[in-house]
Formats: C-alpha cells, sequence, structure tokens
C-alpha cells in the first residue's frame, strides 16, 4: 500500500457506529490527504453511507474520533460543520422541488451569509449588498456547473442528469474544502456519467476542492480517484491507490465468496484501469443470511443485492439502493423544509436499520 500521506485535510480514527445491536461501521481508520479525490466503496450495507453521516455531523459516533482540518468535529452538528467547511450531496436527490434552481443554489449559501432577522426586516444596505452578491455568486456557481441557461427553471423540471449538477452546485454554494459526493452518477446515462466525471475532477483542478465519493460505477471510480477504500461489514478491507486495490488479498478474497464462477464473472466486471470497460454481477449474502442496512434503513433477503457492487458493473448503475434517515444540515440542503427527493432519483427506502438490530 501507498505511504500515508502527511498533509490530511480530514483524519478519522478508529471510528465506530452502532444501531442497538448491529454495528454499521466497525473501528474504521480512514483519512483524506488535501487536494485529493478519495472513493469509497464497497457493497450495499457495508455502512459508506452512514460514514458519511457521520462526517457530516447527521450521526453521533458511538466512539472514534474525526479530525478536519485540525478540528476535532466529532458530534458536532451539521450546521456547525458546514461551516467548518464541508459540503456534501445526497445518494437520492433533496432539492428543493418548488424552488428554482438559482434559490436552490441561495439556500446552500445561508451559511456564509451574515444579515440576521433584524437585516431582512429594515433591509438596509448591507443586507441589500449582500443578497445582489450571493445571487451573482448563485448565477456563477450555475454557470459552472453546467446550468447557465437553468437558473430560472423549478429544480423538479429540470432532467435527472442537471438536478445532481444542482446538488453539486448547492454544496459548492457552502464555501466546502472537502466535498462529499454519495453516488453522484447513480441513474445517470453513460454520456451523463462521462461528463460528470470530467466535472469532479474539475473541482478539484480549478477551485482546490478535495473530493470524497461514494461510487458503485468503477468506471468512475477507476477514471477520477487518486486513493480508493473498501469498506465491507462496515470494516475497512483494503486502501491504496486503484490499482493497488485491485490486487489486494482481502478484495479478491471477498469476490470469492460468491463462488468460483461469480469470481470469473467479477474479474471481469472490474476494469484493468481508467476507460476500461467490463461487465457482470453477482449475489453477495451477508454473514447472517440477510442483507442489514445501516446505512440505507433497509433490510432486504438474501441475493436481493449484487456483488457487482464492490467489484463494479459499468453497464448498469447498482443494485435496490436506498437512502439514508433524515440527513440535515446545509450541507446539503436537508430537504426537511420543502424538498422532496424528486421522483427522478432511486425509490428510497425508509425503514430504520436499528428496528433490525431489536429483539
Amino acid at each position: 500500500m501507498a505511504d500515508e500521506p502527511k498533509d490530511l485535510l480530514l483524519d478519522a480514527g478508529r471510528v465506530r457506529k452502532e444501531f442497538g445491536g448491529l454495528v454499521a461501521t466497525d473501528d474504521v481508520d480512514f483519512t483524506i490527504p488535501r487536494g485529493s479525490i478519495v472513493s469509497l466503496i464497497g457493497p450495499n450495507g457495508a455502512g459508506k453511507t452512514t460514514f458519511f453521516n457521520m462526517l457530516t455531523g447527521v450521526y453521533r459516533p458511538t466512539a472514534g474520533s474525526i479530525v478536519f482540518d485540525g478540528i476535532d468535529i466529532t458530534g458536532k452538528p451539521p450546521h456547525a460543520i458546514t461551516k467548518l467547511g464541508i459540503g456534501r450531496t445526497f445518494q437520492n436527490i433533496r432539492l428543493f422541488a418548488q424552488m428554482t434552481a438559482l434559490e436552490n443554489v441561495l439556500v446552500g449559501m445561508h451559511a456564509r451569509l451574515h444579515s440576521g432577522i433584524l437585516g431582512a426586516i429594515v433591509r438596509g444596505p448591507g443586507t441589500r449588498r449582500e443578497e445582489r452578491e450571493a445571487t451573482e455568486k448563485a448565477r456563477e456557481l450555475l454557470r459552472y456547473s453546467g446550468l447557465k441557461s437553468r437558473h430560472g427553471e423549478y429544480a423538479s423540471s429540470l432532467p435527472y442528469g442537471d438536478q445532481r449538477r444542482l446538488e453539486v452546485a448547492r454544496a459548492l454554494a457552502t464555501g466546502p474544502k472537502l466535498i462529499l459526493l454519495d453516488e453522484p452518477t447513480a441513474g445517470m446515462n453513460p454520456q451523463e456519467t462521462a461528463n460528470f466525471i470530467g466535472f469532479v475532477a474539475k473541482l478539484r483542478d480549478d477551485r482546490g476542492l478535495t473530493v470524497l465519493l461514494i461510487e458503485h460505477d468503477m468506471k468512475v471510480v477507476m477514471g477520477v480517484s487518486d486513493r480508493v477504500t473498501v469498506l465491507e461489514y462496515g470494516e475497512k478491507i483494503a486502501e491504496g491507490t486503484p490499482q493497488e486495490v485491485q490486487r489486494d488479498d482481502r478484495v479478491i478474497e471477498a469476490r470469492s465468496e460468491a463462488g468460483p464462477e461469480a469470481v470469473v464473472a467479477a474479474m471481469s466486471a472490474l476494469p484493468a484501469g481508467p476507460g476500461d470497460d467490463g461487465g457482470g454481477g453477482q449475489v453477495h449474502q451477508d454473514r447472517h443470511g440477510e442483507q442489514h442496512h445501516a446505512e440505507t434503513d433497509e433490510c432486504r433477503a438474501p441475493g436481493a443485492l449484487g456483488l457487482a457492487e464492490l467489484v463494479g458493473d459499468p453497464g448498469s448503475q447498482g443494485v435496490a439502493r436506498g437512502e439514508e434517515p433524515h440527513p440535515g444540515g446545509l450541507a446539503g440542503a436537508d430537504d426537511q423544509g420543502g424538498g422532496d427527493g424528486l421522483a427522478h432519483g432511486p425509490p428510497e427506502a425508509e425503514q430504520h436499520a436499528a428496528d433490525h438490530a431489536r429483539p
């Protein structure tokens, strides 16, 4: 494995999250070098979105510590973490459907505006100037995100790929140092996916951002990542460059659990490098005979999920995705006050994993 980078933007040590008797993440050590693009991969139920939710304050870790840019953010609320510089998108789209694209981006700027309630009532020169500057910045972010002509359109009327880009624009509006993208290409067609890969690279190269990505499409992971971390059953089983992870013994062993025929199909699904094609998909059954999802809040029977989500299936966008429960904070602007997830995204799964952990 590659040597540990010294300039770390985020350093999580022995992070653990339990839902009753269910261990969603099991003493995970995880770092993100400043200025890098890091991917977090693994089968559904591995704990990826749960880990995202602890980084952004939606969940408080049961144990462990999370240090961001030299500040301990363990257990801090989402709005405080957003203000420190972590922005995010969500696995299922969480835009404000009946607000325009411009208004959605302005919501994301809330953490960076200074006018309070009194300023909003009196609307003095300072407040009006701040509003003008915020509006111009929002328009610039929409242009940068490829939505130049969409600023006046309702979020619900945008094509699915543009909705994904709008979520990223809103996250950028929070002024992040680190942006977390949770399955950003889910539901995109191949052309939209290819365009988005280039967009993610631009975020780092043009704006100096650090990117953490959850993604099931291995063509995306191989095409854009500097480092890859693999989770399985809440444990970190591999970490390194994409090529190192491909050759890791524990990752190969994880593939082999589905049987010899699945190994052949899994190997063919995993590209040898950026841009390679492949295909395949197999069933991955957990040690309890069913799939428990701390991150997606669902419990599925054996065979409902594919091992291809760990090794990648470039011909699909994943299998049976759910979403995390009730995320909050302007790091992605929760839909708690008007967003609805929109009908264009993958289906939601609302039952909490803790329910499955109770006797």
